[in-house]
């Protein structure tokens, strides 16, 4: 199948313009005849929810949470990209259209990412009528901070608690259009199935969490909004209940999933303490603004460190190694995320870790609170501190946080043309769940920029270029599609029921996430990538033979939810690995060792680069990658939609 991006001709400052100009239109009196679901409430989901149905359609929106607010958009601390230019320091549309294509490894599809910075304005004239209390200077204009990857101030922010704050402003929105009536919401039901009518997404197959009711519903299109998928790795960022399922479960009726081994390994993360752990905690990346992170320059001194005979304090100036700020001058603590955490893995690597297990490096605010005070620190970061913590047990102002990288964010997703429409007609993806800005590293501050532009902006412009070639509520949630559907959801549920083995879900999460880690985390070769593939099938064997779980599925079942969900891991890691080994090169936070540069090779000998440094071969892989799925046992098929570079050029990228 020919992947058809709908890309618009014309100069790429006009296409969006040109783009809804030519769209298709739908008049008030009819857009009340159709219905639209809409899986996930974050910011994407409410923001595509609240104003589908502020244009006049009708809007189901599930979310498997007791209430939108409990999306995990709350946890994007930093703030959110824009290109205002309130600091006149050269920002504008253009500059974030670059640092966005150049951040992601020039492996994000061009147009989308300058729609994504031609809107941001709007998304700061959005929140702000809503409320959002972004921070203010003395003269009551809205402040900016910086953020990794840019050397312009852009960074709209709420304290600590940006996508909070954010979250808050879409849920009112979206409770006003619940309370006119626009919007039906259906709290605490997942899920489990996407419904396909004559090849078209025309509806969903969910389960009440409560009651264990398995039940369709029926619309003229579907939007998926559902997050990213890093809990593969069992220890991530992520709120526990994120998953995979939704994406996947469109996956399996046909949708090309794009680019899935692309993982964002984030650099400020709480280190690992123990094998009891479940979940890790993000510090945020706004700490990178003030914070210096160092590692020891001697193996001595850390081991000093981490046995407690030597305070990080009273190490001296000329033994620590500012490695970020020596490697890469121009940007020194925001240097993007992969290159950041690349270079904390290469300090613990050469012995220099401070955490009792050798894996962790400072971030150190000794000299910011000497400049600027204690109380403007605490100003700026209050409650990222007191998080620290209380989770720590160490008081920041006085000792440097421990920090090491940790998977964050997933830049794959389901693939999606300029509409956000998916190669399964009607199924439409935002967000997270979609491939489609950040390339193969996404800049900390965009994952609420693009959340909320797709949700509030784009699909709102592009659904109807689907929607107008439909016969409104002509599908019907007893037709046959849907019954078949409902049977085969209830006999996965009835079977992993009927397993009654003597290992418990969280024992085959934890396996498949050490596996994925270790083959295709951080670094990833052939080998180990080959490994993983081989291995991964023979747990999710084990899994569907001895997986035990309490409970029946005719009420609230936690370790039913979990089940499913660890399932879908187990069938989708597989398809990263697969990605992960085809694409022959390294790209953001994709590292393969096998293709890094050396002393070697003319680009270091001419300093356009350093040793170490990903190496992309633009000549082979310049291109998305999306794999259709072809059954448990057999390979994924892969499709190619060539990128082209029109406004940018293909260049190695330097942070220097």
């Amino acid at each position: 199948m020919a992947l058809d991006s709908k890309i618009p001709s014309g100069p790429i400052e006009q296409k969006w313009s040109k783009h809804k100009m030519d769209s298709k239109l739908i008049n008030p009196a009819n857009k009340r005849k159709f219905t639209v679901i809409v899986v996930g409430s974050g910011l994407a989901g409410g923001a595509a929810a609240s104003s589908l149905a502020e244009m006049g359609y009708k809007v189901k929106c599930f979310c498997y949470q007791d209430s939108p607010r409990r999306a995990h958009s709350i946890a994007a601390q930093g703030g959110i990209n824009a290109a205002k230019n309130y600091q006149n320091d050269g920002d504008s549309v253009r500059r974030l259209f670059y640092d966005t294509i150049k951040g992601g490894d020039f492996r994000a599809r061009e147009a989308n990412v300058y729609r994504l910075a031609e809107v941001s304005n709007n998304i700061i004239d959005q929140c702000v009528a809503q409320g959002v209390p972004f921070a203010r200077e003395y003269g009551g204009l809205l402040d900016n901070r910086s953020f990794g990857g840019a050397q312009v101030s852009r960074t709209f922010y709420a304290r600590g608690q940006t996508g909070q704050q954010l979250l808050i402003g879409c849920y009112q929105a979206l409770e006003k259009e619940i309370h006119k009536g626009g919007v039906t919401m259906y709290p605490r039901t997942e899920m489990l199935d996407v419904v396909l009518v004559d090849g078209h997404a025309k509806g969903i197959v969910v389960r009440d969490m409560v009651t264990g009711k398995i039940s369709s519903h029926a619309g003229d299109a579907v939007i998926l909004a559902t997050g990213g998928y890093g809990n593969v790795f069992f220890l991530s960022t992520n709120a526990m209940g994120c998953n995979v399922t939704a994406a996947w479960r469109a996956a399996k009726r046909g949708a090309y999933f794009a680019n899935p081994c692309y993982t964002q390994i984030h650099p400020t993360c709480i280190p690992v303490s123990g094998d009891y752990q479940s979940k890790l905690t993000l510090m945020s990346e706004s700490l990178r603004n003030d914070g210096r992170v160092w590692a020891p320059k001697t193996r001595e001194i850390a081991e000093k460190i981490r046995s407690g005979t030597l305070s990080p304090s009273d190490v001296a100036e000329d033994d620590r190694d500012y490695y970020l700020e020596r490697k890469y001058p121009s940007f020194g603590n925001l240097a993007p995320r992969d290159i950041s955490s690349r270079a904390a893995k290469e300090a613990c690597d050469d012995g220099r870790g401070i955490a009792k297990t050798g894996l962790g490096v400072y971030l150190d605010f000794r000299d910011a609170t000497a400049r600027l005070g204690e109380a403007t620190i605490r100003a700026r970061y209050g409650n990222l501190f007191q998080m620290y913590d209380k989770i720590a047990g160490q008081d920041p102002y006085k000792q440097p946080m421990m920090i090491y990288p940790a998977v964050h964010y997933t830049m794959g997703g389901l693939w999606v043309d300029y509409n956000l429409m998916s190669n399964v007609p009607g199924l439409h993806v935002l967000g997270e769940a979609n491939f489609s800005d950040h390339g193969a590293n996404r800049l900390g501050a965009s994952a609420l920029m693009q959340g909320l532009a797709d949700g509030y902006f784009v699909i709102p412009s592009t659904i109807a270029n689907y929607l107008a070639t439909q016969k409104p509520g002509t599908i019907k949630p007893d037709q046959p599609e849907f019954k078949a559907v409902e049977a085969e959801v209830t006999e996965r549920t009835n079977k992993l029921l009927s397993i009654n083995g003597k290992r418990t879900v969280d024992s085959f999460h934890k396996e498949l996430g050490g596996i994925m880690w270790e083959k295709c985390g951080m670094a990833r070769s052939r080998e180990g990538l080959t490994e993983a593939i081989a291995k991964i099938p023979q747990v999710r064997e084990e899994f569907w033979q001895n997986v035990r779980i309490p409970g029946s599925g005719a009420q609230a079942n936690m370790e039913l939810e979990k089940a499913g969900r660890v399932a879908d891991f187990l069938e989708f890691g597989e398809m990263m690995c697969y990605d992960a080994r085809d694409r022959e090169e390294s790209c953001g936070g994709h590292f393969r060792t096998e293709h890094q540069f050396t002393d070697a090779d003319p680009e270091v000998q001419a300093g356009k680069t350093q040793p170490g440094e990903a190496k992309r071969h633009d000549d082979k892989f310049c291109h998305v990658s999306a794999w259709e799925y072809k059954g448990a046992n057999s390979e994924p098929e892969l499709h190619k939609e060539p990128l082209s570079f029109e406004a940018v050029h293909l260049s190695i990228r330097s942070y220097a």
